[in-house]
């Protein structure tokens, strides 16, 4: 889908909140994602950026573990150029893996804090 967000699955004032909250204290890991992808952090909203390719990372995990999910071209595409940008110039599997980590960890987090907003 073409111009959709992760972040349009949910509630615009709730997942505003949700961010703020976590990123009083994941603001580091919000920032090595966005060096490790090569996405700058001067820009105005890039936490939203980073945060949306995180939940889209999740999705993707998902996708690649659960046997009951059946990926289109669409999103196997998608999963794969994330794996790129993600692992792009990285020296080895060590680098990739904690970012990995880092994109799935923050997307859990931020899913875990949205649901206890009320």
């Amino acid at each position: 889908m073409q111009g959709s967000s992760a972040l349009d699955n949910y509630d615009a004032k709730k997942a505003d909140k949700a961010l703020r909250m976590l990123l009083v204290d994941r603001s580091n890991e919000f920032r090595e994602l966005a060096r490790g992808i090569g996405y700058p952090t001067t820009g105005k909203n890039w936490e939203l950026i980073i945060l949306n390719f995180c939940l889209d990372f999740s999705d993707c995990f998902k996708s690649w573990t659960d046997k009951n999910t059946a990926s289109d071209h669409i999103q196997v595409h998608k999963c794969n150029t994330m794996m790129r940008q993600i692992a792009l110039g990285k020296p080895n599997m060590t680098e990739v893996t904690h970012l990995q980590n880092e994109a799935y960890r923050i997307a859990e987090d931020f899913k875990s804090i949205y649901k206890r907003i009320e």
